[in-house]
């Protein structure tokens, strides 16, 4: 079973932005970014930062809680 660690597609969602929009600001390919979303690969600290700039928000919020 696949850990859940970012909450990256929906945070694109409330946003109202989509993959594709967030794989041309990045320079990455469309897969790479649904990847991503689906939780099936991770991108790297300073790529979740400069997401976390494109969509003016805390990086904190890309990420699911580990603790209640």
């Amino acid at each position: 079973m696949m850990k859940e660690i970012n909450r990256l597609k929906s945070v694109l969602i409330e946003q109202k932005k989509t993959g594709k929009w967030l794989a041309e600001n990045l320079g990455k390919d469309t897969a790479t970014v649904s990847r991503w979303c689906n939780n099936h690969a991770q991108p790297s600290v300073e790529t979740f930062t400069r997401i976390a700039e494109l969509l003016n928000i805390d990086v904190r919020k890309l990420f699911n809680k580990t603790k209640s």
